[in-house]
């Protein structure tokens, strides 16, 4: 009998939006601390010749900044709304695979504290090569410690976590949608996450490929990457990048998917052309398999390639820029309510064009040999991963919070939270597009006071306090909002979709009739929104059931990854027993559907 109430109800859950909640809180500290790896490394670099923390200390603090953002933070925040939001918006009980889902976030916590666990060592550094890792830096040759060891270990269990979760949503998406909720209308969040899935089980075999062949590499004497011994460092960017730029995609389309939410709710109209802003959605996806080595035409690759990936980057363009005056054409003429969350989703779009803007610059090969490795790069990726990806997030967070806890969050402080970070993005990132241009490279800890950069790198760092001072903003509004909020209702914004049908926050079984789908914009067409006959076979409403195998199994996938770094054969036994043992209880315990 699973606990229902307590802590131990949260280790052995099973329902998706409880895993949303654990997601979201989970990611929300690895953002936190991969913030505050970015405001040291923005105190370093305020002014020439700072000593705020050494060389080696800077290679790591950068080198983990990006990981935990990407890997720890945004990647698991979006899929905190997957798991929360989809169920609901698709009218569906729970996600497929319940187990699984709780499956894939154990495996996600283990994996981002392995990641990190060498921080914790003594006399030895945090993974110091580079958030992309780029061969020979990662060799036994270049980092005989066991940092880059936590670094590609963590990795590879966390690549296990998004498997799962990809192969259960999509599963998902595709079956468990409520009678009458035909594909062409689903609501388009739930498009982008059907999207991002297949990407994410196609794109990461591809990473797990390249850190397979680097664990061989420094823990069996293999030499794939090591060019001295006959391998190829090349391969290894091939590798990294073909997984990297569909990564981007993992890390916007969900992004790109609430904001196709919020504003149709907040202009008070349906989204301007919906059928092309899903096809958009979907050609961004297949796309983005076609661009990858525009991060490599410093490498020398060719005319004919540099052609083929310069043509295929600017293609890409068209129908991210169709979103674009897709998303202006639905705020056009309608009934603004200039909410926090709307205020993020615009925000959203103006940042993401900026980056979109520089990123087709690098469609140049010339322009990208000027831009490759300096802070031009730099600015580029954080206005699409920032200015996008993250205000898109928050877009969600201010939009979803009341169906999620019953509380609307303060709209003063919400909007003060708006505007510290809008600011304090362009202070921070827009100056780096200058800094690049005018030849700092990245990665670098200090630089001299001739390069005539101080001024810039100093109102970067402003800007990227301000942002820090804008997080705590939003700390103070959750703060204040779980006694002292506002009660929300079933919906209280007037949204579209069938999430908004249900009360605030949901029960835990979500529906007590499924209902049956009509319309595309279910809530605004209540007329055509039926229940399903009475009598109809159902089964009883109940709370998912809880259990602890999941966590057990989890468990056992760190403990595997720690034989290589002890050389010790009991601890691979131990960890394959403990796997073992966790999936096949898992499997043959009794689970109520």
């Amino acid at each position: 009998m699973s606990a229902t109430k307590g802590w131990r109800s949260w280790l052995t859950t099973t329902d998706h939006k409880r895993i949303g909640l654990l997601y979201f809180w989970t990611a929300f500290v690895f953002f936190l601390i991969g913030g505050l790896e970015a405001l040291i490394i923005r105190a370093q670099l305020a002014r020439p010749g700072n000593t705020v923390v050494s060389a080696e200390t800077f290679n790591q603090l950068f080198t983990m900044h990006g990981t935990t953002m990407v890997f720890l933070a945004l990647m698991p925040l979006s899929a905190a709304f997957f798991n929360y939001i989809v169920p609901l918006q698709i009218g569906a009980r729970d996600v497929a695979f319940p187990r699984l889902n709780a499956f894939s976030y154990w495996v996600f916590v283990l994996g981002g504290l392995l990641l990190n666990a060498s921080w914790l060592l003594p006399h030895h550094p945090a993974p110091d090569a580079g958030w992309f890792g780029y061969a020979n830096l990662t060799s036994r040759e270049f980092s005989p410690g066991p940092n880059i060891d936590f670094w590609l270990l963590g990795l590879q269990i966390l690549g296990v976590a998004s498997l799962a979760a990809g192969f259960n949503f999509i599963v998902t998406i595709l079956n468990l949608r409520a009678p009458g909720m035909k594909m062409m209308r689903l609501p388009v969040f739930s498009w982008m996450t059907l999207v991002t899935s297949f990407l994410i089980i196609t794109a990461f075999p591809v990473i797990t490929v390249a850190l397979v062949l680097l664990m061989f590499d420094r823990f069996f004497g293999t030499h794939f990457y090591l060019t001295s011994a006959g391998g190829d460092p090349v391969l290894w960017q091939h590798l990294f990048w073909i997984f990297g730029h569909p990564e981007v995609y993992i890390l916007i389309l969900p992004a790109m998917g609430i904001v196709s939410e919020v504003l149709p709710t907040f202009a008070r109209k349906p989204l301007f052309g919906y059928t092309v802003v899903v096809y958009s959605g979907v050609l961004i996806g297949f796309m983005g398999w076609g661009v990858w080595s525009h991060h490599m035409f410093s490498v020398g690759l060719g005319p004919i390639a540099d052609s083929v990936f310069s043509a295929t980057t600017m293609l890409i363009a068209v129908p991210t820029g169709v979103k674009i005056f897709n998303w202006l054409a639905t705020l056009w003429g309608g009934q603004i309510r200039a909410t926090s969350a709307l205020h993020f989703a615009v925000g959203f779009i103006a940042l993401f064009t900026i980056g979109g803007l520089s990123g087709v610059m690098h469609a140049s090969p010339p322009a990208d040999l000027q831009q490759t490795d300096t802070y031009f790069v730099v600015a580029h990726i954080h206005y699409v991963l920032f200015g996008g990806t993250v205000f898109g997030l928050f877009a969600g967070m201010y939009y979803w919070w009341p169906k999620m806890t019953g509380r609307l969050l303060g709209e003063r402080l919400g909007k003060l939270h708006f505007w510290l970070m809008f600011v304090g993005m362009n202070l921070a990132f827009f100056p780096m597009h200058f800094i690049g241009l005018l030849g700092m490279p990245r990665r670098i800890y200090t630089y001299a006071p001739e390069l005539g950069v101080a001024k810039l790198n100093l109102v970067s760092t402003v800007g990227a306090f301000l942002i820090g001072a804008s997080i705590l903003v939003f700390l103070i509004n959750v703060w204040r909002t779980r006694k002292r909020g506002k009660v929300a209702g079933n919906d209280p914004w007037g949204g579209a979709t069938l999430e908004w049908t249900i009360p605030s926050p949901p029960p835990p079984h979500n529906f007590d009739v499924i209902p049956t789908v009509a319309s595309r914009l279910p809530r605004w067409s209540m007329t055509q929104l039926t229940a399903i006959p009475e009598g109809a076979e159902l089964g009883k409403p109940h709370a998912p059931a809880g259990s602890w195998w999941p966590l057990v199994a989890a468990c056992g996938l760190p403990v595997l990854a720690l034989a290589p770094l002890t050389h010790t054969l009991w601890v691979a036994f131990l960890g394959a027993a403990i796997l073992i043992t966790g999936i096949y209880r898992w499997a043959f315990e009794p689970f109520e559907v």
